[in-house]
């Protein structure tokens, strides 16, 4: 096994879960700006107000983006098993 391949291989996997993570990380934070906004704007500074649609956002997401998060991973895994033994070396 060589090092770019190593690298190769590490920057694939940093790259996927990035692409897996970033739906929910991208709508927790355009929500979590929107409550902070609110809550300077009304002077009202309750953890939970931040705390629960955060939550909620990223529930629905997942709800909303599951198969195509599956298909992404599945995809992922089933190329790694495919090429193992290539990665081994055999």
């Amino acid at each position: 096994m060589s090092q770019s391949f190593v690298v190769s291989f590490g920057i694939e996997a940093l790259r996927m879960a990035v692409l897996l993570s970033s739906p929910m990380l991208v709508g927790a934070l355009v929500i979590g700006l929107a409550i902070s906004i609110f809550q300077a704007v009304t002077q009202i500074q309750e953890q939970t107000l931040a705390i629960i649609p955060k939550m909620a956002v990223i529930v629905a997401i997942i709800a909303f983006l599951s198969s195509w998060l599956l298909t992404q991973a599945s995809t992922y895994m089933s190329s790694i098993f495919v090429n193992f033994p290539r990665y081994i070396g055999v």
